[in-house]
């Protein structure tokens, strides 16, 4: 039996370098099978007001992450989308970047759960300041991707 191929760890770059993504500054670090590590540096429009980064856009990092993870896991050609996310936040994203780290769980079907853990980095240390699941449907991939 032959061996199914999955997505190119590519796929994830082109996807992210596209929209909000890419306008957010979304930056990949790693990707496997699996698995992806999504980072975001620190600027003043992505914080709220006591400048740590805003809830909404660690949800986004970690739905950009929850997704690569998914995907690249998928055979090639399909493609994770959202269906669920829930997050929790456990403590002040204060540092100068934010790691998503993101593994998946389960594939089942076309359903895929994955989980995302959100660290908080600067010059001294990384800490864990929240954490997410999120469901995924896999979908055929548009034709302009394929």
């Amino acid at each position: 039996m032959e061996p199914k191929q999955t997505n190119s760890p590519k796929l994830a770059e082109t996807i992210n370098a596209k929209g909000f993504s890419h306008a957010a500054g979304f930056r990949i670090i790693a990707v496997e099978p699996g698995h992806a590590e999504v980072a975001l540096a620190r600027r003043d429009d992505l914080v709220q007001f006591f400048g740590h980064f805003h809830g909404g856009v660690i949800t986004a990092l970690g739905d950009q992450a929850a997704g690569i993870a998914v995907t690249s896991a998928l055979p090639k050609g399909r493609i994770g989308v959202t269906v669920e996310l829930k997050i929790n936040f456990l403590a002040p994203a204060d540092g100068g970047e934010l790691v998503a780290r993101a593994k998946l769980l389960k594939m089942s079907g076309s359903i895929g759960v994955a989980v995302v853990e959100f660290l908080t980095r600067d010059e001294k240390s990384e800490r864990l300041c929240a954490f997410c699941t999120a469901t995924m449907r896999a979908l055929d991939l548009p034709a302009e991707f394929k």
